[in-house]
């Protein structure tokens, strides 16, 4: 569910140079025997994604994302975490229209916030067939990628690690309807949570449209200004996992997207997202469109790097 966007010249590199010189954010990475650490599982990842398609289609204010919001939240409370919802009102031409942010934290000390947002948009705007640009779209990578990857992480960080931070899972609501009819904006719900935060997060990490079956994920263009270290961390990561044709060390794109209102609240914050997926804002994006294997690439990469900044131990 991303929102349109800005690219950037034909060879981005330049716009990243020098932000590999410093380490990556986190503290010093700790040495640790062997315990009962789950890896990170693309199959378990691509059930939780299936699951919420199975709900149907499901935009801000529906009884399809309501049932979405409260499997989650049953999933979320079975691995151990703690619940918190956030419900807000949006004036849509005169309609209110309710929507809902639930955070799952989990540890204490210092917060760390990993987010995506869970809505799908109303209409099909980008779609080739110009007949079909007022349909619904299903979002399988759109946002149903970003939320499995945030549930498989909800399960592995509670066995076998100590936390050194508190780790939040939040899953944003009416993301994906900006620039449609009486919504105005895109990113309703995370401008609400961002406002209503009772701590100054180390940084936050957003997550959308990261299961497409042919995944390039580049460096944004927002992030490398607001947080370098900390992408650059991340993507050296996913090199060390051999993941390196997924996360390519390059900005091509400058999105409006979930990270906005972190940054422009003063938090470091990344986006990782791929934004070449033919699908985006289509009656296409649906389930054969995405991969196990790139939701695993992600979460592992994520769970590696949590690893090695020591946010868990």
């Amino acid at each position: 569910m991303l929102l349109i966007i800005l690219i950037i010249g034909t060879n981005p590199r330049a716009a990243a140079q020098g932000a590999t010189t410093t380490p990556a954010a986190g503290p010093t990475q700790t040495v640790r025997a062997q315990d009962a650490r789950e890896r990170f599982s693309g199959e378990s990842a691509f059930a939780y994604l299936a699951e919420q398609l199975r709900y149907g289609i499901r935009p801000t204010g529906s009884a399809a994302l309501t049932q979405t919001g409260d499997y989650f939240i049953r999933t979320l409370r079975g691995y151990g975490w703690k619940i918190d919802e956030q419900k807000f009102d949006i004036n849509v031409d005169g309609k209110i229209v309710v929507g809902r942010n639930i955070i799952a934290s989990l540890g204490s000390g210092p917060v760390i916030i990993l987010a995506a947002h869970y809505d799908t948009r109303l209409w099909a705007d980008n779609d080739p067939d110009v007949t079909r640009r007022r349909e619904p779209v299903m979002g399988a990578n759109d946002a149903a990628s970003g939320a499995a990857v945030l549930l498989e992480l909800a399960r592995v960080l509670g066995k076998g690690y100590t936390l050194s931070h508190e780790m939040r899972l939040v899953f944003l609501d009416a993301e994906d309807n900006g620039n449609i009819p009486g919504w105005n904006i895109f990113s309703i719900g995370t401008y609400d949570y961002v406002a209503r935060l009772d701590v100054q997060p180390e940084y936050a990490i957003i997550l959308d449209m990261i299961g497409d079956a042919d995944l390039n994920i580049h460096y944004e263009g927002r992030s490398m200004q607001a947080a370098p270290n900390l992408m650059t961390g991340i993507w050296q990561a996913a090199q060390t996992l051999g993941y390196q044709d997924a996360f390519i060390p390059a900005q091509r794109f400058t999105m409006i997207d979930d990270h906005v209102p972190f940054i422009d609240a003063g938090i470091p914050a990344v986006d990782i997202i791929d934004f070449d997926y033919p699908a985006w804002h289509t009656v296409s994006d649906t389930l054969d469109k995405v991969s196990a294997l790139s939701l695993e690439k992600v979460g592992r990469t994520l769970q590696t790097y949590l690893e090695q900044t020591a946010v868990i131990q």
